[in-house]
């Protein structure tokens, strides 16, 4: 057994059991607060999955570009962020699902991907522009989660049916003070990418990425309408969760939608 498989599978085994422990707690308490064990496994899990990128692209550097490990990176993010949500704002919850997602696309990247293989190494500023790209990513897929998070709230309200999930999430007005505030940081992560890309990046617009960068300005364009609207016109609610999910959707069809395509139906 290699070094990165054995990483890989503590990571996806400290994941794994973390959530399972949160889950428990939320469904068994309808809370996941005092769940400081729970969390300090999954932390331990977040740092062995870095680890293992690390030492999958020692050769080359970080970031490794394909789908399955940008997929476990922008995961990794999404655990980070969660981690930093659960001590700065109690969302412990939130683990329950970003965990186990975490541990599958980690396994996945090892066990189906191809650690290390790159190509050529990124100049630093093409390095600087996909890390930005990937925290967007991760900073939007958080977002997206919440938007669903906030429309079962509402959604559980009108019907007058709370389920001890729902108990275990923030109030209402809090998970939707929480998206705005992951949307406008996902927004500046995306603009900073967008920015970068148009400035070093070669033929941005050249056939083969011009549907990245298209799909990747209607996102940017879809969220800066959103918080516009939301600091003009007071936009929350379902319309807050439509276009979250429209600017998550536009985004991932950008970079994973065309890379599934190029690694896994083209073979490219």
């Amino acid at each position: 057994m290699t070094l990165v498989l054995a990483l890989a599978l503590f990571a996806a085994l400290a994941y794994a059991t973390a959530g399972s422990g949160l889950a428990g707690r939320v469904l068994g308490q309808g809370t996941a607060h005092g769940s400081g064990p729970w969390l300090a496994l999954g932390g331990l899990g977040a740092a062995a999955h870095l680890v293992v990128h690390m030492a999958a692209t020692a050769a080359q550097g970080l970031p490794d570009l394909h789908f399955l490990s940008a997929l476990s990176l922008v995961a990794l993010g999404m655990a980070a962020l969660t981690l930093a949500g659960a001590w700065l704002e109690r969302l412990e919850a939130l683990g329950v699902l970003v965990f186990p997602i975490a541990a599958a696309s980690l396994l996945a990247y090892v066990l189906g991907g191809q650690p290390g293989q790159s190509g050529t190494p990124l100049p630093w500023p093409i390095k600087l522009h996909a890390w930005l790209a990937l925290l967007a990513y991760a900073a939007l897929a958080l977002a997206a989660l919440f938007a669903l998070g906030l429309w079962a709230q509402e959604r559980a309200l009108r019907r007058r049916r709370i389920t001890r999930l729902v108990r275990a999430l923030p109030p209402l007005t809090q998970t939707e003070s929480l998206l705005f505030r992951i949307l406008v940081a996902g927004f500046v992560l995306l603009t900073l990418a967008l920015a970068i890309g148009l400035v070093f990046v070669e033929n941005l617009f050249a056939q083969s990425l011009a549907h990245k960068a298209v799909l990747s300005l209607l996102s940017w364009a879809v969220l800066a309408a959103l918080l516009f609207g939301h600091w003009r016109w007071g936009w929350r609610g379902p319309r807050a969760v439509r276009w979250t999910l429209a600017a998550m959707l536009l985004l991932g069809l950008a970079f994973f939608g065309s890379q599934f395509v190029y690694e896994f139906v083209l073979v490219r």
